[in-house]
């Protein structure tokens, strides 16, 4: 286990089989990153964080989301529609 910058940890696949207790421990203060082969694979974070860190992603999908719908809505027009039919047709699904 290797402490690095900004509070985090780095664990090779094998020693967190031998330490698993240390790791968790140090999960409550640090970031766990895993790694195989000296390549990170996976970060371990407390679920608290986890569940933060889900919910501001959330936020940010639906911020941009609802911007690019208003800004299709500014720009479309009924010609800039094409039929179903002649969608599938060029297509070739017709």
């Amino acid at each position: 286990m290797e402490h690095v910058e900004e509070n985090t940890t780095r664990v090779g696949t094998a020693e967190l089989r031998t330490k698993m207790k240390e790791v968790l421990r140090a999960m409550k203060v640090s970031k766990v990153v895993l790694e195989m082969r000296n390549k990170a694979f996976a970060v371990l974070v407390p679920i608290e964080k986890y569940r933060k860190i889900e919910a501001i992603l959330e936020e940010i999908e639906d911020r941009a989301l609802g911007y690019a719908a208003r800004e299709r809505e500014k720009g479309v027009r009924e010609k800039d529609y094409l039929p179903l039919e002649q969608v599938e047709k060029k297509l070739g699904l017709r």
